[in-house]
C-alpha cells in the first residue's frame, strides 16, 4: 500500500485551448506515477479517447487493452504493439452537455525501471441528457528507460479545451 502521494504538478489549460498537457523533469525519486486528468477535448463527440507519450517516444512501443461501455452496450478492443500511444481515458467532447469533463486516474507503477512499464486506467465521460461513457484499461510502455516527460493529449488530436486540469503525482512505497 502506499505511504504518500505528492503532487508533483498541475496542468490548466487556458484560453484558446491546447493542443497537449505536458509534464517535463519528472523526478525519479518515487516509486510510482498516478495522474488525475479532467478534460473536455474540441471533438465532435459525447467522449473522446486520451492519450500519453514517454519521453517523447512516438514510436510503436505501446499496446493496451480495453473495456468500454455507454450504458446500453459493453465492448472491447486493443493495440497491439505497434500502438504509437498510452491510452489513458477519456475526455468529453463537443457534443456532449456543455461546461462536463471526463475524468480519469492513470496509475504508472515502476517509472523508473529499465524494463517495460505496465499501467492502467479508468476513466468516464458523461453527457447528462442521454449517456454516460465508461473506460477500463490495461498499457504496456515497452521503454527502457524511466519515464521523465509526458505528454497527455486528444487520439484525435483536436484541442484540449479551457479549464482542462491533469495533476501529476509521485507515489513512494516502503
Amino acid at each position: 500500500m502506499p505511504d504518500t502521494f505528492v503532487k508533483i504538478a498541475t496542468v490548466t489549460v487556458g484560453s484558446g485551448g491546447a493542443a497537449s498537457m505536458d509534464f517535463t523533469s519528472i523526478p525519479s525519486t518515487y516509486t510510482d506515477l498516478l495522474i488525475y486528468h479532467s478534460c473536455r477535448v474540441n471533438d465532435a463527440a459525447n467522449a473522446a479517447d486520451m492519450n500519453i507519450q514517454f519521453n517523447a517516444d512516438t514510436g510503436a512501443n505501446y499496446s493496451f487493452r480495453r473495456l468500454t461501455g455507454d450504458g446500453s452496450a459493453a465492448a472491447s478492443g486493443s493495440g497491439s504493439s505497434n500502438a504509437l500511444f498510452y491510452l489513458a481515458g477519456l475526455g468529453t467532447g463537443t457534443s456532449a452537455t456543455a461546461n462536463t469533463f471526463g475524468n480519469t486516474m492513470v496509475y504508472i507503477p515502476n517509472y523508473t525501471s529499465s524494463n517495460q512499464k505496465s499501467g492502467s486506467y479508468d476513466g468516464v465521460s458523461e453527457n447528462n441528457g442521454t449517456a454516460g461513457f465508461d473506460h477500463l484499461g490495461a498499457v504496456i510502455y515497452t521503454g527502457t528507460s524511466a519515464i521523465s516527460s509526458i505528454k497527455l493529449r486528444a487520439y484525435s488530436g483536436n484541442n484540449i479545451l479551457q479549464y482542462s486540469t491533469a495533476t501529476l503525482y509521485g507515489i513512494s512505497k516502503s
